[in-house]
């Protein structure tokens, strides 16, 4: 079906078409450093605020300023919130694509653009929009430095008025961009309440598109993924943050400097309880996570494909040394500096064995904001309990765009700190060996810095060493410590989060994937049902994987494994982790730098099936 078939309780506009109510995508073309992120943003709340289901997407050049940006506007009664594939609604306020962008409209769309722009090619199939922004600009009396900031505004005023965004939640939108500051809310809504007014005198509605009050925001909240991780990290009891600043992940530090002061002061000494170093490079971050690591502190860093490339030999060290730290990687678009501001799921097989040698990590695979929030504490006590780095996979589009979601809950759970042992522990023991398996998880003991009892000391080696933790290079020595630590690795499968599975009846058919690929496989997995085909989805949360993927894989006679990036890494990954069944799982990999559409995905498996 499509948006403009008629359904169900459909209206009708003056020309007896169905209205399309709730339902369709706004792409707002303008040119990046023009200060749109404001009016994009305030639009995104209002109609959140109007109890309406809504997602937006940033899609952005690397250069500072100049070149052309698109902001993407999801509008769902049916709560889905992933990237459409066909576009609805155009605003058209960077004049150097215009005329690509009016090409790329569904027919009956409707453009939004400058009354003083004439397209070179225009169409005849979608509905128009002359907007004078010149005209209210000056109107506005705006300083000429905020000039191109308030011409926004008149697209957020146009769109209000043709597809009934209350103007009211739109003041509410911009008191809270603007912290309550009333000066540039007035400037602001003022524009906005002007352009409404001139088209509702001069523009007659002609397109069939428009949004009406629901009820199904209500309790809710708009985070970005970088602000809950950030967050998260310091309800998870971060005590030091060392970094070197990178798209996309730089806001997860400039979160927890945010909130550093509210959250984490000593109320006793009025001193913070958590230390953030910007350092000179990602090696050096790194390298203080080690030492900090070691020394009991809850130590992470945040980055990206190229600061995890550097942080390589560190990282080795840290897993054969068995130090705790959290790395999060905000996956963009590789390889080398690549599409910095795209997003991209291409570190899975990088973050999975970084290190020389036989090195296997932990990664926990973020699929929603609450696991955003959650795996800050969950990475720590992991790294914690397994002595050992733990990485999060996020991704651009998590970290860098709003998203819905419930409130996020204190946790309540005691801080994991793993197996420490304290002077009173090496009193009643009497002897300590840093590196032996005594209870056969392949986790060894260990102590922290000023315990003062004699046995505490020891060498954290990333040279070979025995279960004393003594320099050794004999070959027994050397296979029963990757022994251990391959018992340890399976350890790690029993704790990590298991993933989440979701069936239908009669499917013989599932569907793998993780991260931000969910929304897509969520709203595909629909659309396959309305064609017919059942499938089961499993949407994995953690590398090493577990004993409920095997059986899932087991139980399914086609497997379509989903994800963004060219190589279909996690295909991989899961046709090593169950050989036996390398030939039933599919790969639908994707790779251009923009998130998955549920049409993308539907179409791929359709094409499979048939």
């Amino acid at each position: 079906m499509t948006v403009l078939d008629t359904r169900p309780g459909s209206q009708y506009d003056s020309s007896g078409h169905p209205e399309v109510v709730n339902d369709f995508s706004i792409v707002i073309a303008t040119v990046n450093g023009s200060g749109s992120q404001t009016a994009n943003n305030t639009i995104i709340r209002s109609i959140f605020k109007m109890g309406i289901p809504v997602n937006g997407k940033n899609i952005f050049p690397s250069n500072i300023s100049g070149l052309p940006t698109w902001y993407t506007v999801r509008v769902s009664k049916d709560g889905y919130v992933a990237r459409r594939q066909e576009t609805e609604i155009l605003v058209a306020f960077n004049l150097q694509t215009a005329d690509a962008d009016l090409q790329s409209l569904k027919e009956g769309g409707a453009c939004f653009y400058p009354d003083d722009y004439k397209f070179m090619n225009p169409r005849k199939d979608v509905v128009y929009y002359p907007l004078p922004v010149k005209q209210l600009v000056k109107e506005s009396g705006a300083d000429t430095k905020l000039k191109d900031y308030i011409a926004n505004m008149v697209y957020v005023g146009g769109l209000a008025e043709i597809l009934g965004i209350d103007l009211a939640k739109i003041k509410e939108a911009l008191v809270k961009h603007f912290n309550g500051k009333a000066k540039p809310v007035e400037l602001n809504y003022g524009v906005v309440s002007k352009a409404a007014e001139y088209v509702r005198q001069n523009l007659p509605k002609k397109d069939i598109y428009r949004v009406a009050p629901l009820d199904l925001t209500h309790g809710k909240i708009l985070i970005e993924g970088n602000t809950a991780a950030g967050l998260g990290a310091i309800f998870g009891g971060v005590s030091l943050v060392s970094w070197y600043p990178i798209t996309p992940s730089t806001s997860v530090v400039d979160t927890i400097n945010e909130y550093l002061h509210e959250l984490r002061t000593d109320p006793a000494s009025g001193k913070l309880t958590c230390a953030v170093v910007q350092a000179e490079d990602e090696i050096a971050a790194i390298g203080m996570l080690v030492g900090a690591g070691w020394a009991g502190c809850r130590a992470m860093t945040a980055t990206s494909g190229p600061g995890i490339s550097l942080m390589t030999e560190f990282a080795g060290l840290a897993y054969f040394a068995e130090v705790p730290l959290v790395i999060w990687d905000i996956m963009r678009m590789g390889p080398s500096t690549g599409l910095p501001t795209r997003t991209s799921q291409g570190d899975i097989l990088t973050a999975y064995f970084l290190g020389h040698g036989d090195t296997r990590h932990v990664c926990l695979l973020p699929g929603n904001m609450q696991e955003c929030f959650e795996f800050g504490t969950t990475s720590f006590d992991l790294a914690e309990h397994l002595q050992t780095p733990v990485f999060v996979l996020s991704d651009l589009d998590f970290g860098m765009n709003l998203w819905m979601t419930e409130p996020f809950q204190y946790p309540e759970k005691p801080l994991d700190r793993g197996k420490v042992l304290s002077e009173e522990d090496l009193k009643r023991l009497g002897s300590f060996k840093r590196y032996a398996d005594l209870e056969g998880d392949g986790v060894g003991w260990r102590t922290l810095p000023g315990n003062p009892h004699p046995m505490s000391a020891y060498f954290s080696r990333g040279t070979g060493h025995n279960a004393e933790a003594a320099y050794s290079e004999r070959p027994d020595d050397w296979e029963e410590n990757l022994d251990r630590l391959a018992r340890k690795h399976d350890t790690a499968r029993t704790l990590v989060p298991p993933p989440v599975v979701q069936t239908r009846a009669g499917a013989n058919i599932g569907v793998i994937a993780y991260g931000s690929s969910d929304p897509a496989i969520v709203e595909a997995c629909d659309l396959l049902e309305a064609k017919g085909v059942a499938i089961d989805y499993l949407r994995l949360r953690a590398l090493p994987l577990e004993e409920i993927t095997s059986k899932f894989i087991e139980e399914h006679e086609i497997l379509f494994v989903v994800e963004m990036n060219y190589d279909g890494q996690m295909h991989k990954l899961l046709q090593i982790h169950s050989p036996e069944n390398a030939a039933r799982l599919k790969s639908i990999a994707h790779c251009d730098g923009l998130s998955l559409t549920a049409q993308f995905i539907t179409e791929k498996v359709m094409s499979v099936l048939q």
